[in-house]
């Protein structure tokens, strides 16, 4: 019996990068000598046991079989003669397929570290076709080391798989998990790259891939293309260390945009009707978690308003505030208005420039939400006993006299 650390950790160790959680692997046992050493067995597929003291994983060498279509279509076999090379050559990538005796040594048949080394993705076997997440896995990965490439061998594979349909299988909860996991990468924009270079980025998120190619307008876009743009937006985002439903927000609030005629183009009047209907729309079939698609829907429809701020009267800043429940969901409004602030910054040469609307929309928030709602419709029912219909005028009316007071410290004409 021998165990090995295997994976990430060891490819994280190479590279310097400190290790967070480590992975094993036990050649030559049972799971019936496992239990009898006090480890306890806890995998579904295939024996993973759990060590009686650190509780850490330890899975016995396996081998696999595709029987279906999809990632879910495996049969594993695991049994004391399966080594730790038949082991290794099922996993993904080359740097992923190491292993480190318990003595430090480095156990390296398919040549991860000179792979580590020239900084390429690049694939174990033929068997990496068999699994369509591992073409998710290697775009998630190129957002965590944005310095490596795929190699031209493993792209070549990967578009073979999204022409044979292999993507097409994956079910959106497993696809979501592995976006949202890249997007919470160093430079998200790198994993959608790959994607794109793949050809999967059209059948797992077609809203998005039209992106590339539609043109803006350039005195506001200097960077011109649409999907440059969305690019630069969620490497800012990331930059800034926000979080998923902001950095979700960002790379879905332009969606409208694939959509404009080509005979309007570089205008895209408009757009944000239709960039909130996209939204939903992807939001339905990937299956988002409710705060990152409230937030996207929300900033996919406003952030053009946000944009405007300066420009907008007290009356429709207030209307501004609750359409988007900002008074019982303030943070959600604050988020949003992070993530305009991202898309103004994601252009070419507008990364150092301010964006006075974000601090100007919040003041205006602050000032609104001093009013006593409940105060302001007692008042209301005692002078209106008859009329309850006038409370909610009443109290935007006061809303608005106070955001109209804030313009007027800002320096902005209240009319």
């Amino acid at each position: 019996m021998r165990t090995y650390v295997v994976g990430g950790a060891v490819r994280d160790a190479l590279l310097g990068v400190p290790v967070k959680d480590k992975d094993y692997v036990v050649v030559g046992a049972t799971p019936e000598q496992m239990v009898q050493l006090g480890y306890r067995p806890v995998g579904k597929d295939f024996p993973v046991f759990l060590h009686p003291d650190t509780r850490a994983e330890y899975a016995l060498a396996r081998t696999e079989r595709k029987t279906a279509p999809g990632y879910k279509g495996f049969v594993f076999h695991t049994d004391a003669h399966v080594t730790l090379e038949e082991d290794l050559i099922r996993r993904d990538l080359t740097i992923n397929a190491m292993a480190q005796d318990e003595d430090g040594r480095i156990v390296d048949p398919f040549g991860g570290q000179t792979d580590l080394s020239q900084r390429l993705f690049r694939h174990v076997s033929p068997a990496f076709a068999e699994d369509p997440v591992r073409i998710l896995r290697v775009a998630r990965f190129a957002a965590r080391f944005p310095e490596f490439t795929v190699a031209e061998e493993t792209n070549c594979l990967m578009q073979q798989m999204v022409a044979q349909g292999e993507v097409d299988a994956l079910v959106p909860e497993r696809v979501w998990q592995e976006l949202a996991r890249g997007l919470m990468e160093v430079r998200p924009s790198r994993m959608f790259a790959v994607l794109r270079d793949c050809g999967a980025l059209q059948r797992i998120l077609p809203e998005l891939d039209v992106l590339w190619g539609v043109p803006q307008p350039a005195q506001h876009h200097p960077e011109i293309d649409t999907g440059v743009h969305i690019m630069m937006v969620i490497d800012y985002a990331a930059s800034q260390h926000l979080s998923l439903p902001i950095r979700c927000a960002a790379l879905l609030h332009d969606l409208g945009k694939g959509v404009t005629p080509p005979e309007l183009w570089p205008r895209h009047h408009g757009h944000e009707m239709h960039s909130a209907r996209l939204v939903e729309a992807v939001s339905k079939r990937l299956r988002l978690p409710n705060e990152c698609r409230d937030l996207a829907l929300m900033t996919a429809r406003e952030h053009g308003n946000v944009g405007r701020a300066m420009e907008l009267r007290a009356t429709t800043i207030v209307a501004l505030f609750e359409r988007c429940d900002a008074f019982r969901k303030p943070q959600r409004f604050l988020d949003m208005l992070a993530a305009a602030e991202c898309d103004h910054r994601g252009r070419t040469g507008f990364a150092d420039r301010a964006f006075p609307q974000r601090a100007y929309l919040t003041a205006a928030l602050e000032s609104a939400q001093t009013v006593d709602g409940g105060l302001v419709a007692a008042a209301t029912r005692q002078r209106y006993p008859d009329q309850p219909e006038r409370i909610p005028e009443a109290i935007h009316q006061q809303r608005v006299s106070m955001v109209k007071a804030c313009l007027a410290r800002c320096g902005k004409a209240t009319d």
